[in-house]
Order: C-alpha cells, then structure tokens, then sequence
C-alpha cells in the first residue's frame, strides 16, 4: 500500500501539471508562479532546517569513529578514521560526501539454515547510491546551459564527457541511462528485500518515484518527443533574471510535467530525509576533530556544587580507617 501510495501522489503530479498546462491553458502558473513558490519553499526551509541544526548545542566532542586515536607518540593513530586535527576532519568529510566512505564499508545480515548469522559485504548498494548522486550532479551542472547566458565554459567539457560514447545524434548522455538505473535498483532493493520493505514507508518511495518521473519525462523530451530548446532557454532566462515574462509558445505539455514534478522535489526536500544533503556537513559525529586526550572540554551546561574531595572523606573517617590497617595518604 505504501508503494501504490507513493506512485499514485506522483500520477496525480503528472495529470495536475499535463491537464493544467496543456489543456487549461494554466502555462504561467506552471512556467513561472510554481517555480518561484518551490525556490522560495526551498531557500526558507533549507535556512530554517540549517540554522536550527547550528544552534543545537553540543557541548562534548562526539565524532564516530573506528580507528585508533592519537595519543602516545609512538602508537599509530589514523588521521581519517579518527581525525584529530581539522585538516584531518575535511579529509574524511571529503571522502565521505564525494565517495561515500562509510557506505563502503556497509555490510548486510543474513539468516543462514540453521539460524547462523552470516555477515558479508554489500557493496552494490554503495556503488548504486554513488552512481546516482554523481549522475544527478552532472546532470543538475549540465542543465546550467539553460539558465546562464553565455554559457560557462566547463558545461561544455561536461557534456563532452558525459556524450563521450556518442552514436548518432542526440547525443545521448551516460549519465542518463544511470541515473534510471540505479534509482530503479533503489527502488527494487526496496521492494524485494523484506527487511528493506518492513522498515521502508511511503517518504522512502515518494522521492524514487519523483525523481524517475523526472527521469523519464526528461529522456522522453529529449529523445522522443522534441521540445523547441530556444523557447525553453528563453524561459529559464528569464525566470532567472526575475522578469515574470510570459512562458513562449512552441513548449510542450512534456516540458511542464518535467518542470512541475522538479519544482515538486525542490519543495518537498527541506521536509523530506532528502535533507540529508545538508545534514551531513552539521553533523556532530562527523564534523569534529576527536581531540579529547589532548583537551579537556568542559560542559558548558555544568553549575558549581558543593562537592566532598577524598581528602576531606578521609579526614572524616581517618581513625576508623587507621583502625582497620587501610591505607593512609595523610597520617
């Protein structure tokens, strides 16, 4: 139910932005007043998620860790599993925001006969979630030739090397083919595996089905059904430039699906785990340096109280402990 759920929001997305659009004549509700409300929905809860993460307070230095801390000289630490230094901590960031480090390093759990527990590597999960983020990263630079005029010029290395196993004309990019391939592999994880499954609710499948809508509509506009480009750059220019102009004529109903189902992800990430895209530089257990043998952090919270050192303890009871032989560190 929570698949057909999640699939059925994102056909009715479809239909509300293809009936509106193309026959209600809605175009500049579709072209200009839902892009500016998803980009404005974006830019104040992306702010708001960011600063109320900054001002939670962490008074301890609480990295995760799984390697040894420096402390002696002569014992080995490592400086990205267990950074000490802020030099170290952007090493591991960097490893783990472009390479997905930690996910690398996953490993599944699976009941053998006999009730065995088996550990083993689980390694497509890594290699699926890296092929789609990078594959939507160069596709989102690429679309820059659409909303920059002149264009700058490291698009067109990209698209050089997205199109490098180019056959005939469109060119048809790499990065298309894997984006659908591995959100279509996150979503079949999802569905066969039963533990996946039993955990996995409608906000999990929701953004798979909305990005592959994206997705879909985006190949199908580019190699099936023809969209006159210069109209569609003509609006992407001028939504940037503030000018709230008409959208041009000669824009298909494809192109306000695709652009409405975008605008739709914009919107929905602040409020979605989609957050995590931000999340990940404000977390505490990745963005701090383990130094805690080599400075003593002191809560910020603590207040004085009265307290009852050892000497004074053993002032109080030194003749009953004299009298039972205890050792003495006054006499």
């Amino acid at each position: 139910m929570r698949v057909v759920f999640s699939l059925i929001v994102v056909i009715v997305l479809i239909l509300i932005a293809w009936v509106g659009a193309d026959m209600a004549g809605l175009t500049y509700l579709f072209a200009v007043i839902v892009p500016y409300l998803a980009a404005a929905a974006f830019t104040i809860g992306v702010v708001y998620r960011v600063l109320k993460w900054a001002s939670s307070p962490v008074p301890f230095r609480i990295p995760t860790t799984c390697g040894q801390q420096k402390s002696l000289p002569w014992i080995k630490n490592s400086n990205l599993e267990n950074p000490n230094t802020t030099l170290g901590v952007i090493g591991r960031m960097a490893l783990e925001i472009l390479f997905f480090r930690s996910l690398f390093r996953n490993t599944k759990l699976d009941l053998k006969d006999g009730g065995k527990l088996v550990y083993g590597a689980e390694k497509y999960l890594w290699f699926a979630g890296l092929a789609f983020h990078w594959s939507f990263l160069i596709i989102f630079l690429r679309h820059f030739k659409y909303f920059v005029e002149p264009v700058p010029f490291w698009v067109g290395w990209i698209q050089n090397l997205d199109g490098f196993f180019q056959i005939g004309l469109p060119i048809i990019y790499a990065t298309d083919a894997i984006l659908l391939a591995a959100v279509t592999f996150l979503f079949l994880r999802r569905v066969v595996d039963p533990k996946i499954r039993y955990i996995s609710l409608a906000a999990d499948y929701f953004p798979l089905f909305l990005i592959l809508g994206i997705g879909i509509s985006g190949v199908w506009m580019r190699y099936f059904t023809k969209t006159d480009i210069v109209s569609v750059k003509q609006l992407a220019t001028s939504l940037v430039g503030f000018s709230f102009n008409a959208p041009p004529d000669g824009i298909g109903a494809i192109f306000y699906i695709h652009f409405f189902l975008i605008s739709v992800l914009f919107a929905y990430i602040p409020v979605s785990k989609l957050m995590h895209m931000g999340g990940v530089f404000m977390s505490p257990t990745r963005n701090l340096a383990n130094n805690n043998r080599m400075k003593r952090h002191v809560n910020p919270w603590d207040y004085p109280v009265k307290v009852h050192t050892y000497e004074e303890w053993e002032d109080e009871f030194r003749d009953v402990m004299k009298a039972a032989d205890m050792p003495l560190e006054k006499e």
